[in-house]
């Protein structure tokens, strides 16, 4: 068993966030410092960014970071920790394609480290899954019995099936050594720190249209998501942690979108000039996706509240300000 040597607990929370530069992990570092944690976040910063932190960083002695890689035993931080929050693994597709094996490491190796950890200290652990469990559905919309539709050899299946191999072994932990964890399935969010170049499909269109190039729309744009802001999916995350629910739990907005109408919400929104078009969609792009989250309604009293227009306008705002800061010429 691979643990970390422990230290006496302090009074306030202590908490551990894997992946605490990235995008959704930055978002949740600042929300349990407001909620009087204090808080380790360890990065490898293979796409977290440690600007994300700057707020962070005002909080003094009660935050602190770790460049590490937690695929790695000797480089888990000290605890003990009250909750570990795993959320490290690269998500976008360009990312995972890119590092194929850190992210089957991160989600396997990583996950039992950190799972090892828990149990030693005796901590609450919440694993960040993904809707891509659910690989290119066949049932629509998904509800958390879904055993999934995936490619296990596919292009995807380095994010996919280590996903669910986390999953699985966050379960046998459970069984086995009466570990107290959650499991949380993420659909696709957005908003500000979303880096300008992950692949994914808003930080696309927002970038391509402030610079007045033309938004790429991959297929016929007539596969829907469902969009939900960053700040409701942080808000799900703390009510799964606090919570006393073991088993998966969709987090995602129930409103569905198509990518075309997306793209076509971004251009009213920055006002860019910028025409569409078409490229072939990627192997094992899923047509559809979209939760059932009726366990996160009743279980947690949880459900998106911030409209995709307003998440939208929050959004560029931030992209802007990043493009402004770094010299870049944007379309008036």
């Amino acid at each position: 068993m691979c643990i970390a040597e422990s230290v006496d607990k302090k009074q306030a929370p202590r908490s551990l966030v894997s992946g605490g530069a990235g995008f959704v992990g930055s978002h949740l570092v600042d929300k349990l410092l407001e909620q009087g944690h204090t808080v380790t976040a360890i990065d490898n910063l293979s796409t977290g960014r440690i600007e994300n932190l700057k707020e962070a960083k005002k909080y003094g002695l009660v935050f602190h970071f770790v460049e590490g890689d937690i695929s790695k035993c000797s480089e888990l931080p000290l605890g003990p920790f009250d909750f570990i929050w795993h959320l490290a693994s690269p998500a976008s597709p360009p990312d995972y394609r890119r590092l194929s094996l850190e992210t089957m490491a991160v989600n396997s190796e990583g996950t039992r480290n950190l799972l090892n950890l828990a149990l030693q200290d005796k901590s609450t652990f919440l694993l960040a899954s993904t809707s891509e469990v659910y690989g290119d559905p066949l049932v629509h919309p998904q509800p958390e019995t879904y055993w999934g539709h995936v490619n296990p050899i596919g292009e995807r299946a380095c994010y996919d099936e280590s996903k669910r191999f986390a999953e699985a072994l966050t379960m046998e932990y459970s069984r086995r050594f009466g570990l107290d964890s959650r499991i949380i399935r993420i659909f696709n969010t957005y908003g500000p720190r979303m880096r300008e170049k992950d692949g994914r499909v808003v930080s696309n269109f927002i970038s391509q249209a402030l610079q007045g190039i033309p938004l790429t729309i991959y297929g016929d744009g007539q596969q829907s998501r469902s969009f939900q802001y960053i700040d409701d999916l942080i808000e799900g995350i703390c009510r799964t942690m606090y919570s006393s629910y073991c088993q998966p739990i969709n987090l995602g907005n129930p409103k569905e979108f198509t990518v075309l109408e997306l793209a076509q919400q971004v251009l009213a929104l920055t006002g860019s000039q910028s025409q569409l078009t078409f490229a072939p969609l990627p192997q094992d792009d899923p047509r559809q996706r979209k939760p059932l989250i009726e366990v996160a309604k009743k279980v947690l009293q949880w459900e998106p509240i911030i409209p995709l227009q307003e998440g939208l306008r929050r959004t560029i705002a931030d992209f802007r300000k990043y493009y402004q800061d770094s010299g870049a010429v944007l379309q008036s």
